[in-house]
């Protein structure tokens, strides 16, 4: 799910990712069918009377293990344990653990799960705690992401709003969105940006989608299905994107190009083909 030339290349899940509440089944085939991949969810979604029944409702569940994430409650909780094991008799095998904060629970919840279905996580960092611990638990063999939360975060600080008043996220968010996607990067794992909670500010959510692709972000998670081809589009290069790439690729094929090269004008080296490449990747090329 993951490469090492970038992290991004390899992770198939995205770009919309939606989440769907665990105790919601009847929502489960209809968020599969609107999204890229659905984040089933038995924290937050949830209400602890539920708990059980989502768990229930999850292990009855016949969703496409390839494009299914689950979200168990945070290690050391009274749920986990008992998520995990609805999850391990099931088929789904990408679990996201969230409130991540160390390397310890990560390995611990990779050692819980069937070790011969290439079990894989999705760390969730929403702490100050996990913000600070990112590069570690991006280092963690079983990790194939790191997505970031700015709620959970900002409250772990004392806060109150990750936003302010124009709307866009307060410095220590963008501090935390920008050094969750270093550590992912660094490590060759992908990074998924953090939900828009205003689901009516489709502009906002494009905007905000539209920085994630130009900063490296893989894929954008959502809370409602209306929200998914906002995002879509906004990772869907555009046809002048496109022929740029094919353009450039091409010129560097027949100039057998191992170094710099000039194309139109423009000084071209390995990054820049690099971006090519991740372009005729977003557009399924």
């Amino acid at each position: 799910m993951t490469s090492p030339a970038g992290g991004a290349a390899g992770f198939v899940l995205g770009p919309a990712i939606l989440f769907v509440p665990a105790d919601r089944p009847e929502r489960f085939a209809k968020a599969a069918d609107r999204a890229d991949a659905v984040i089933i969810d038995l924290e937050d979604a949830v209400a602890p009377a539920d708990k059980e029944r989502a768990r229930e409702a999850l292990r009855a569940s016949d969703l496409d293990p390839t494009r299914t994430i689950v979200r168990v409650n945070a290690r050391g909780t009274a749920d986990h344990a008992l998520d995990v094991a609805a999850v391990s008799a099931t088929g789904y095998r990408i679990l996201m653990l969230p409130k991540a904060e160390r390397a310890a629970d990560v390995a611990a919840l990779a050692a819980d799960l069937p070790s011969s279905t290439g079990s894989t996580i999705i760390a969730l960092v929403e702490t100050a705690a996990g913000v600070l611990a990112a590069e570690k638990l991006a280092a963690e063999p079983s990790v194939v992401a790191l997505m970031w939360g700015a709620e959970d975060l900002v409250a772990s600080l004392g806060g109150t709003s990750s936003r302010g008043p124009d709307g866009r996220y307060r410095d220590v968010a963008r501090h935390a969105r920008a050094r969750v996607l270093l550590a992912a990067g660094g490590h060759g794992k992908a990074a998924i940006d953090a939900v828009h909670l205003d689901i009516a500010d489709l502009a906002g959510l494009e905007l905000e989608a539209r920085d994630a692709v130009a900063h490296g972000f893989v894929a954008t998670a959502c809370i409602h299905p209306g929200q998914v081809e906002t995002i879509r589009a906004a990772y869907r290069p555009s046809a002048e994107e496109v022929a740029w790439a094919r353009s450039l690729l091409e010129a560097a094929s027949a100039a057998g190009a191992t170094g710099v090269f000039a194309h139109e004008g423009r000084m071209v080296d390995e990054p820049v083909l690099r971006h090519a490449r991740r372009v005729l990747q977003r557009a399924g090329e």
